[in-house]
């Protein structure tokens, strides 16, 4: 079964576009078609992202996490050669919990991994649109 990790930035688009690609991968996700994984430290960062931009979507935000397995960083996980060091707590807990997928849409710090596992450890790291066509 696929485990697919959630970017803050990828929690945040779901709550606040319940009709989108990330929100459809989640309704998956509880559906049981893959499970779903993020960290403390990405759900805290869409939080504080929704309370600053969008208020009103922090239940929604909320409410999706209830289908997601929060899991710890692990500081001394390995990550990949080039990953700035603020994205490197992202891909050391998708890691951790053994995922086969990191999905973000923050191309700017992962963009040069994306779709290139044999440069991210083995993880198939892809925004939403990237996975949903994959399949």
């Amino acid at each position: 079964m696929m485990r697919l990790f959630l970017d803050a930035n990828v929690l945040f688009t779901a709550a606040h576009n319940p009709e989108g690609k990330s929100a459809f991968i989640i309704t998956l996700g509880d559906e049981g078609v893959w499970r779903l994984f993020t960290s403390a430290f990405a759900a805290e960062e869409a939080r504080r992202n929704m309370r600053t931009k969008f208020p009103a979507a922090l239940a929604p935000l909320d409410k999706l996490l209830g289908s997601v397995t929060i899991v710890s960083e692990q500081m001394d996980a390995p990550f990949p050669e080039g990953l700035p060091e603020k994205d490197r707590p992202i891909f050391q807990a998708a890691y951790a919990c053994k995922a086969t997928h990191l999905l973000t849409g923050d191309i700017a710090h992962f963009g040069r991994f994306m779709i290139k596992p044999r440069r991210s450890i083995g993880i198939m790291i892809m925004t939403p649109a990237q996975f949903l066509k994959s399949l």
